[in-house]
């Protein structure tokens, strides 16, 4: 059925994660996603895999890019200061991609802790500091997630 096929794909997506870090005991992964309208996302996708190459890191994409949101899962050698660089150079790409695009840097994943930096790219420093006053209007005493702040 429909579903039944809907079904085996989604699982397939889910289990991409595990068996990429499977194939590669020892190294990192940075799991990334953006999202960029689709009539953008083969300029998209053409990019990020030209950066790859450029910055010799394995990262591969996949996702539901039917939705114009698809996913990156860069990895590296965490002992290895040059090749943690350049994968860390590829994911601050990726953000600068999605958003000279027309997208945003996460399609789904949220922005956390390790993707914060690159806000820049998406928001003014105006719409930041907006973002601030109402964190603080809402969390005074910063007790919602305490230590995990918008950048300065």
């Amino acid at each position: 059925t429909r579903t039944d096929e809907r079904n085996e794909l989604w699982k397939a997506r889910h289990n991409a994660y595990w068996a990429i870090a499977a194939k590669y005991p020892g190294k990192e992964i940075f799991a990334t996603d953006a999202c960029v309208p689709v009539s953008n996302l083969a300029a998209a996708l053409e990019e990020t895999q030209n950066d790859t190459k450029e910055l010799n890191i394995n990262a591969p994409l996949f996702g539901h890019v039917g939705d114009g949101n698809y996913h990156t899962t860069v990895i590296f050698d965490p002992n290895d200061p040059q090749e943690k660089a350049a994968a860390m150079e590829l994911v601050d790409r990726i953000a600068h991609t999605a958003v000279k695009f027309e997208g945003t840097m996460t399609g789904e994943h949220g922005i956390g802790v390790k993707k914060i930096k690159y806000m820049k790219y998406q928001f003014t420093p105006e719409t930041i500091n907006v973002m601030k006053q109402i964190k603080l209007s809402l969390d005074p005493n910063n007790i919602l997630n305490p230590g995990k702040q918008l950048p300065l």
